[in-house]
């Protein structure tokens, strides 16, 4: 990261990153059929914020890559494509409200607050479930996903996993937290 801004990385970082990413981006081009790596690359050397955020989601474990491009929007879409829950975002309670909630033996953070620092958005019930289509991800962990207000007003929170040849949607109070699970973020360049 430089000096005057924290939330950019060193010429060396970016380099680093972009070898990284066009190496996963060429190595899984069934997650992303028909885009090409050059005008991937260049978004993303014209918004070095977004850079920054790509950086946070690889340094925590998500091994992010392409999924989509959105035509309408002029934006390619990236989500963690980690085998399973990004080992650094795991231990993790849903959002503030239940990290404040627990009296005693409190994680140090929850996913909606790690995701707004990083500057990326947890996956919702339909993004985890597209994402599934392009291969199987978190066999053996789950990954908190964006809960509706009205399920997250009365304590609940929503996480995800793969078992069974299925995708599965459960639930659980909000302040939980275990090792085996985290989240996964979404990032539009």
């Amino acid at each position: 990261m430089t000096k005057n801004n924290p939330k950019e990385l060193s010429l060396e970082q970016r380099e680093e990153l972009l070898r990284v990413l066009k190496a996963r981006f060429e190595k899984n081009m069934h997650r992303h059929e028909g885009l090409e790596w050059a005008k991937v690359q260049a978004k993303l050397e014209t918004n070095t914020e977004k850079l920054w955020s790509l950086n946070e989601m690889e340094t925590t474990g998500g091994e992010p890559d392409v999924v989509e491009y959105d035509e309408q929007a002029d934006e390619y879409v990236f989500y963690d494509c980690s085998a399973e829950s990004p080992k650094g975002r795991r231990s993790v309670c849903y959002d503030r409200k239940a990290l404040e909630s627990r009296k005693k033996h409190k994680p140090e953070n929850s996913a909606i607050d790690m995701a707004t620092a990083m500057g990326i958005e947890l996956l919702t019930e339909d993004q985890y479930r597209a994402l599934q289509k392009l291969e199987h991800f978190d066999r053996k962990t789950s990954s908190w996903v964006q809960t509706p207000a009205d399920i997250r007003e009365l304590g609940g929170a929503l996480f995800c996993d793969y078992r069974f040849g299925h995708v599965f949607v459960y639930h659980n109070g909000a302040d939980s937290y275990y090792s085996a699970r985290g989240f996964r973020g979404s990032l539009r360049v």
